[in-house]
Formats: structure tokens, C-alpha cells, sequence
């Protein structure tokens, strides 16, 4: 590759103070580098836009460390092989890496997992066919446990999580509820074949949760804590299963929400009614689950079985606003950034 090509970067300027803004970020264009033995120089193509890379703009600690003030913002990409310096892989191919908000990315190659773009769509292998699916699948089979009949329940449910889980509900034999925010999701909700759909911005949630769920909610999907939490909480039967993936309504909050102390009527609840509320991460299942996973959801998609939408945003230069967007829940589906 000519020494003159530029590599153009998006990286952390600072550490955002609530929702992110434009002075938070840093664009820059740097040589592109070479690739040396064992590594693979990448043109990035598409660009995941995934809620959790708000908490790693924190120096709070977690369960990933905190990306530092002037690191690339990090991400999985989609990227086709420009020049290898590993024999297993050649110009041409496409993979998918972890290459963050930039143009070129310098990989090892055995980060890397090949992608045969005649099987399914490339970008799905940073939505249904990759980590937000798995995280779905993972979630609600290991930890959720759907029986034939049970209520399964599921908010930010249009997104690339939610409505895997739904839709993986419905195969295992259980009832779907929905939950997302304004009329167009709740349509598509019922176009994906939830039993329920309800906008958690139209007033009384509690009550029309407990309409659409007379007999009780048997797992609920935690995607994103707040209102909806506190709505779900009263409705979980005995022996309820609560995997919890995400908290999205805390994900820029600056303080403590105001109000009562409700933790003591969380545990309350607990003991109870023997909730098993579990979070998890879903790297902790990839060595036990993620080949069953590549091989049922590709043959549910292929099939029809599981659908899915994607958000596309051209421009590496958009990445900010639409990552600001995504976190306040404007995207309809993955969202993701179209780079080349």
C-alpha cells in the first residue's frame, strides 16, 4: 500500500459528563501502517455502534477497562484484507475484527473470523449473526430457560437484542412482550410476531404491562433498568429468571435518581417470590454455546424464523451523532456505520 495513504480516526477527546457531545471526540488522519508477521492490515467497511462502548468512555470500573483519552473508540468492524502478513489470510477476503472507529486497523490474525459474504449479509455478523444475537441467545437459553407457555418479557425489544430474544421466545413455545418506545418500533414489534407490544412512553406502563401479561411475566430480559424495571418488577411469577444484559436508562447518568431507597423492596422481592436475577457478559458462554448458536441462527434466519433490521449511517465522520442517537434509543434496529 502507498505510504502516502492516510488512515482517518475518530478517538476519545474526553471523558464524556452525561450524554456524550461533539467535543468529546477527536478526528485525525494518520499514515497507514504495515502489517508485520502474524498481523493483517484491514480496510475498515462497516462499523458496530453498540451501547456498551458508552461505559468504556468511563474510568469507572468494569467488567472491560476503560478505553484512555486519546484511544480510538473501540468497536467491531467488518474489514476486507488490504495486505497479510499471516499466511492464513489474503487481500481480498472479509473479516470480522475489532478494528474501532477507523479506516485502516492493524489485527492479529487470530483475532480474526472469516466471513463468506454469499452465506448471509456481512453486517450481520455484527447483529443477529454476531455478539448482540449471541448475547440473545446465550441470555435467555442459559440463564432465562423459556418453558412452552411462559411469559417472556423484553424492553428496547427493536433492537439488535431484544428482538432476537423475542423471536427466540416464540420458538421455544413461549408468549413475547415488548417493550420499546413510540408507535413505529411498536408496529414493527407485532410485525415480528410478539404476542405484545407496548410503548413505555405512553402513561401507565404498570397497568398496561399487567393487561398484557394476566398470568405474570416468567422471564424478563433486562435490557435497560429505569421505569421499566420498576413496571416489570410487581409482575414476576415465583421463580422468575431476570438475565441482565445492559441498563441503557443509566448509561449516562451523572448521579444517583432521586426518590425513595427501593432496594429493600427489590430484595423483598427476591426472597419472596425466588427471583434469580443474573447478569452476565456474554463472552462467559462462547466456549460452551457459540458454535450451537452460529448453527440455529443461521439456519432460523435462512428460514425466516428470526428476522432482523439494521440502522445504516454513511460516513465514518457520523459516527458521533449516531452513537449519541442510538444511546438515546432514535435507531431502528442495529445501528451501524458504513464506513466503505
Amino acid at each position: 500500500m502507498s505510504t502516502t495513504a492516510l488512515n482517518h480516526r475518530i478517538r476519545l477527546g474526553s471523558r464524556p459528563h452525561g450524554e456524550p457531545t461533539g467535543s468529546d471526540f477527536l478526528h485525525d488522519a494518520v499514515a497507514v501502517p504495515s502489517p508485520g508477521p502474524g498481523q493483517v492490515l484491514l480496510r475498515t467497511r462497516y462499523i458496530s455502534l453498540d451501547p456498551y462502548v458508552r461505559g468504556r468512555m468511563s474510568d469507572a470500573k468494569s467488567y472491560a477497562a476503560p478505553m484512555e483519552v486519546g484511544d480510538v473508540v473501540v468497536g467491531g468492524t467488518v474489514s476486507e484484507v488490504v495486505e497479510s502478513g499471516a499466511e492464513e489470510f489474503t487481500a481480498g477476503e472479509i473479516v470480522l475484527s475489532y478494528g474501532g472507529w477507523q479506516e485502516y486497523s492493524l489485527e492479529p490474525a487470530e483475532r480474526l473470523r472469516r466471513l463468506d459474504p454469499d452465506a448471509a449479509p456481512v453486517t450481520s455478523a455484527l447483529g443477529v449473526l454476531g455478539m448482540p444475537g449471541f448475547t440473545a441467545y446465550a441470555g435467555l437459553l442459559a440463564i432465562g430457560k423459556p418453558q412452552p407457555g411462559e411469559t417472556v418479557a423484553v424492553a428496547a425489544a427493536t433492537g439488535p437484542v431484544g428482538s432476537a430474544v423475542g423471536q427466540i421466545a416464540k420458538l421455544q413455545g413461549a408468549r413475547a412482550v415488548g417493550i420499546a418506545g413510540g408507535e413505529r418500533k411498536i408496529a414493527h414489534l407485532r410485525e415480528l410476531g410478539f404476542d405484545e407490544a407496548l410503548d413505555h412512553r405512553a402513561p401507565d406502563l404498570p397497568g398496561r404491562l399487567e393487561q398484557a401479561a394476566p398470568d405474570g411475566i416468567d422471564v424478563y430480559f433486562e435490557n435497560v433498568g429505569g421505569p421499566v424495571w420498576d413496571a416489570v418488577l410487581p409482575q414476576l411469577n415465583e421463580f422468575a429468571r431476570v438475565p441482565v444484559c445492559g441498563l441503557a436508562a443509566n448509561y449516562n447518568a451523572t448521579s444517583l435518581p432521586e426518590g425513595p431507597d427501593r432496594s429493600g423492596q427489590l430484595m423483598g422481592a427476591v426472597l419472596s417470590k425466588s427471583l434469580t436475577l443474573r447478569g452476565f457478559i456474554q463472552r462467559e458462554f462462547v466456549s460452551s454455546m457459540f458454535s450451537d448458536f452460529l448453527r440455529d441462527m443461521t439456519q432460523w434466519v435462512a428460514s425466516g424464523e428470526v428476522t432482523y433490521t439494521e440502522d445504516i449511517t454513511e460516513g465514518l465522520d457520523n459516527a458521533p451523532d449516531a452513537f449519541v442517537g442510538m444511546l438515546r434509543g432514535d435507531n431502528f434496529g442495529k445501528a451501524i456505520i458504513k464506513v466503505s
